[in-house]
């Protein structure tokens, strides 16, 4: 009894690979040949010389072999196996008997009608899913470098196609994505912040046409250092401080129902703070015009505009202490050198008095001078009695008595001379003499008259300085002053949505080239 060879089974992996459907029917075929025949018992030797005679190529003992392979038919060799194939009724060479048996299913009845086993077997025919291990025709070398064109050609765009989609995926992951979690924090969690607006400036007094502040005063050049000085002094924690303790800046952002990012947290430090302070509070300059220009955010408009109007305030309190210093800056040495020159009069003039409490008269000059008067009144009364006496004697007969009257009236003269002479040399000489008395009253009096002098001198220098620092004053003016808002200002959605669209785009591309860099130098 013949041994029946074993079927092979159907390989589902094979058939993942393209090679599943025509061998599968083909073993189908041969499975239902073999159960419904036997095989018929010829010499085997004398088939094989037949079959050896007929000439046949490699080729086709090639495709009988494969054949048989995938009947399952246990051949020794080429020939064996088309003698086996034959001897099943298949015949490996006409390929319009592979190509007709593989278009038919396993279970289809013949056309006649008959049993499939009754008929002769064809092999497969072409079938609609692609075949990859069926052997194709011979290629030209233009037809191969064509294919392999196309290949290239393919892998190029697979590529392109596999870097495109990771692209996306990295922009969705480091750019759209981030994106859409702020658009959805401005849109639906940020608490609307209500802004209040307002302008001021600081003016100088008016300073006359007679001065260069009066040329520079209105302008933005005469302010400009009290306006940036105002400027920082809003900016500063100092401001913040008393802002939270007049209006309570630090309650109002510790609410529940704001949001976490802008709420203060209950045990929130002063730095804390001071961050939200400057977040909330936009200050700016224009130095081309010397305004300043206030923006105050706040949850709601009625606490923005109470915001606003305090460090107006402040700022107003600042600008004024400001002025209040210069003036007394500029008044300190005015009113010192008025004061020194009036302390120095007033010694001069006490001088003076002393020295003519000193003395038993109070104008040594008019007593010498009413001495040298009365000196020569009496020395034209004498020289007159001397004539008078010379015209009586040269009289030849004179009257005695005339004559001894006017020696008498020379003889008083004279003593009344010498008395006068010696008062006047008191007077005159030693420490304690009129003269000198006179010369030192005199020096008192020029001492007074200078000092006099420098009073008025240093009083004028104090009214000018007055005048001066009066022009220096400052008026801080509010020319917007702060009205609450009906609409909230911020967040401004769209704006910084795109925004923060624009900054991860600048950052995913500024990381892309950097890491492009990198790699162009180490793959170098």
């Amino acid at each position: 009894m013949t041994t029946k060879p074993k079927a092979k089974k159907y390989d589902p992996n094979r058939a993942a690979k393209g090679e599943g459907t025509v061998e599968a029917r083909a073993e189908a075929i041969s499975r239902i040949r073999k159960a419904t025949q036997g095989a018929p018992e010829t010499p085997a030797g004398t088939e094989l010389d037949a079959i050896k005679r007929e000439g046949l190529t490699g080729r086709q003992l090639r495709i009988a072999r494969r054949m048989a392979q995938k009947h399952g038919l246990a051949a020794t060799s080429d020939c064996d196996a088309v003698r086996l194939l034959r001897k099943k009724g298949i015949d490996p060479f006409p390929r319009k008997n592979l190509l007709d048996i593989v278009g038919q299913p396993d279970d289809a009845p013949a056309p006649d009608g008959k049993p499939k086993d009754q008929v002769k077997i064809h092999l497969p025919q072409t079938v609609k899913e692609k075949t990859a291990n069926l052997p194709g025709p011979e290629l030209s070398p233009a037809e191969r470098r064509a294919f392999e064109i196309g290949q290239i050609q393919k892998d190029i765009a697979r590529r392109r196609r596999r870097k495109l989609i990771g692209l996306f995926a990295r922009l969705a992951a480091f750019v759209l994505l981030p994106t859409l979690v702020v658009g959805y924090y401005f849109y639906k969690v940020a608490t609307p912040m209500y802004a209040s607006n307002s302008e001021f400036l600081i003016l100088q007094a008016d300073g006359g046409p007679g001065s260069i502040g009066g040329l520079l005063a209105g302008t933005q050049f005469a302010t400009t250092q009290d306006s940036i000085s105002v400027q920082s002094f809003l900016e500063s924690k100092e401001a913040l401080l008393l802002l939270d303790r007049d209006a309570g800046f630090s309650k109002v952002f510790q609410q529940d129902w704001i949001d976490p990012i802008q709420r203060l947290e209950p045990d929130a430090t002063l730095e804390d703070a001071f961050k939200l302070y400057k977040r909330m509070i936009t200050i700016g300059y224009d130095p081309t015009e010397g305004v300043i220009r206030m923006e105050v955010a706040a949850p709601d408009p009625e606490t923005a505009t109470l915001f606003s109007e305090k460090l107006i305030s402040y700022a107003e309190d600042r600008v004024n202490a400001l002025s209040e210093k210069k003036r007394e800056d500029q008044m300190r040495d005015a009113v010192e050198s008025f004061e020194a020159a009036q302390a120095a009069r007033r010694k001069a003039q006490e001088d003076l008095i002393e020295l003519q409490l000193e003395g038993a008269v109070l104008d040594p000059e008019n007593v010498i001078a009413s001495l040298r008067a009365r000196i020569n009144e009496i020395e034209i009364q004498l020289q007159d009695k001397e004539l008078q006496l010379a015209a009586l004697l040269d009289n030849p007969r004179p009257n005695q008595a005339k004559v001894d009257g006017v020696r008498a009236d020379i003889e008083r003269l004279q003593a009344v001379l010498e008395e006068l002479n010696a008062e006047m040399l008191d007077a005159s000489a030693g420490e304690n003499s009129l003269a000198r008395l006179s010369v030192r009253i005199q020096m008192a009096q020029a001492d007074l008259a200078a000092r006099d002098m420098m009073l008025q001198t240093a009083m004028q220098q104090m009214e000018n300085t007055r005048t001066e620092a009066n022009r220096q004053v400052r008026y801080l003016t509010v020319s917007v002053n702060p009205v609450p808002s009906q609409e909230p200002s911020y967040p401004r959605k769209f704006e910084n949505t795109i925004l923060a669209f624009l900054l991860f785009a600048g950052i995913y591309l500024m990381i892309s080239l950097t890491a492009s860099v990198l790699r162009e130098q180490v793959s170098s």
